[in-house]
């Protein structure tokens, strides 16, 4: 949710597992065994494709001023034909590349050459960058400062923390003041109440994404979501 507007700008693609006899499984439960498997490569672009194909349809709705993030594991980012493999996923879909965003984290970075190369040509192509889980990794100034990146998320542990207590909020006002004097985005993720998010508003962060607004969605149910509220101000479902 953009802050300056109070109008929906995006969503998140999330994997769930919907097993016929365990139940809904969450990503913290398989993702680990996808990733010990050698798995996570084609499942990450079976993600990329589906989300892609999906935010177009979005689009084909009427539903334009939309963007999707897509995290990236550790083995799709070191691939070396990642960025080829974006740009034919777009090219079958018919996304325009600016309505996507691949999130990493901080961890990733650590390989500057290869990091730089990569990044540098998503976003040539026009792909949005995203930090995630920004504050629990590899932070340093050196690689905001270098690298293409458009946003910082973040972490929701900052964002739980910050109402208890002066020393979070200063965390979190610190690292929305040092993205902004770096010309990035700033984007809470984890929002789940009212003060947090009049706080983060203080704060002038820019988006902000949480339960407060929506809990993980279906693709059927986001529609129905999306043709409700956007683009009417949240204030006006939130009251």
């Amino acid at each position: 949710i953009d802050l300056q507007t109070n109008q929906i700008v995006g969503v998140e693609a999330l994997l769930r597992w919907n097993h016929p006899e365990l139940g809904l499984i969450p990503p913290a439960n398989f993702i680990p065994l996808a990733e010990e498997m050698g798995l996570m490569v084609n499942l990450g672009e079976w993600v990329l494709n589906h989300a892609c194909r999906q935010m177009k349809s979005w689009h084909d709705q009427g539903l334009t001023s939309l963007k999707v993030s897509i995290n990236l594991s550790p083995q799709e980012f070191l691939k070396q034909q990642l960025v080829d493999k974006v740009k034919q996923v777009l090219l079958e879909t018919g996304l325009t590349p600016q309505c996507l965003e691949l999130e990493i984290t901080e961890s990733m970075t650590m390989d500057v050459i290869r990091s730089t190369s990569v990044l540098e040509e998503l976003s040539t192509i026009g792909i949005q960058i995203a930090i995630d889980d920004f504050g629990t990794g590899y932070s340093s100034l050196n690689y905001l400062k270098n690298f293409n990146i458009h946003r910082l998320k973040i972490d929701r542990s900052f964002i739980h923390d910050m109402m208890s207590g002066q020393k979070g909020k200063k965390i979190v006002g610190t690292i929305i003041s040092i993205a902004h004097a770096l010309d990035l985005k700033v984007i809470a993720e984890g929002v789940e109440t009212e003060q947090q998010s009049d706080y983060l508003k203080d704060q002038e962060c820019d988006i902000l994404q949480g339960y407060l607004f929506a809990k993980p969605l279906t693709a059927k149910h986001a529609t129905e979501y999306l043709q409700k509220y956007s683009p009417m101000p949240v204030s006006s479902y939130l009251s």
